[in-house]
């Protein structure tokens, strides 16, 4: 079974490369990118040693679906997807910010509440809240966007203290933030699912208007449980039946890992890999109302090249 793990092209008018945790992103001209989702999952801001089948296409697919459906809400980088796995747009300058906008109280959050805070990111949360429990309104808690190492919690007051946005530019991405979420929730219920939080990251051309850049609603940047059985988990005391990757974390976590100090990495076994694929073609067959068609990632890495260099040649 073909996967992705790394790539290592040079293609014509190529200025740079960079290699996210699942991304592989090269620069051509300093204008386009050229994204290529590769099949890596990370975890707890580590790359993990295993690959997922699958996965990349499935993320660069739900992303170019979701893109075209918010493109009357604010334009985005895309241009083109030569490839399943491959999109290529326009260099934006990327705000140093990504706006978490959250509808449940589940994950990061969760886990901060339980271990007794009440304020995140400068949002109040009351006390008597339970897990994966809505909230009467959606709260956005940013946080920084490290290029190694760790993302940061950062509140609205310090990114305008420390001067990543302007008040005015800060209250612009909040708003898109709101209707993009609001969006995304309309769409998840059409499938019978619900987004339960989610990110999205802005950056600016250089006559500073504002595009949507990167992946969106997707299972790696996004949690969704089944609108069926909610309801139901939650007078029951149990976790809902989600679609995201915090599965796979929570099976780190119950293995011992968080990517602490001293932490040794779990065995990742094939059953592991295995699940983890399904889930991620899961969520695509839900969220996008399509059935999955696992023949469409057959290409070997110079039919990726290729399509990547006709794909350039129509710009």
């Amino acid at each position: 079974m073909n996967s992705i793990y790394k790539t290592d092209f040079n293609f014509p008018g190529q200025t740079s490369k960079y290699e996210g945790k699942v991304r592989d992103v090269y620069t051509i001209e300093d204008d386009i990118l050229v994204v290529i989702a590769s099949d890596r999952i990370s975890a707890f801001d580590i790359v993990m040693p295993r690959p997922i089948p699958h996965k990349g296409q499935v993320l660069n697919q739900i992303s170019l679906e979701m893109l075209n459906s918010t493109q009357d809400i604010i334009d985005n980088w895309l241009i083109s997807s030569p490839d399943p796995n491959v999109s290529i747009g326009r260099k934006l300058n990327p705000i140093k910010i990504e706006m978490v906008i959250r509808g449940y109280l589940s994950g990061h959050s969760d886990r901060l509440y339980q271990s007794g805070k009440r304020s995140i990111c400068g949002v109040k949360l009351e006390d008597g809240l339970v897990s994966n429990q809505k909230f009467d309104n959606p709260i956005i808690t940013p946080s920084t966007k490290a290029d190694q190492g760790h993302d940061e919690d950062i509140s609205k007051s310090d990114i305008i203290k420390n001067g990543i946005l302007t008040v005015d530019q800060y209250e612009e991405v909040e708003e898109i933030t709101h209707r993009l979420f609001l969006r995304g929730t309309e769409i998840a219920k059409e499938r019978g699912l619900l987004l339960v939080d989610t990110k999205y990251e802005f950056g600016y051309d250089n006559n500073n208007k504002l595009y949507l850049i990167d992946e969106i609603h997707t299972p790696d940047s996004s949690r969704f449980f089944y609108k069926d059985s909610y309801n139901k988990s939650i007078d029951n005391g149990v976790a809902p039946k989600q679609l995201s990757k915090e599965f796979f974390r929570q099976w780190l976590i119950e293995n011992n890992f968080q990517g602490k100090e001293n932490q040794s990495l779990p065995k990742i076994t094939d059953d592991i890999v295995k699940d983890v694929s399904n889930r991620y073609i899961e969520l695509y067959n839900k969220i996008l109302g399509l059935k999955f068609d696992k023949s469409n990632n057959t290409n070997s890495i110079n039919q990726i090249e290729e399509n990547i260099i006709k794909g350039l040649n129509t710009l």
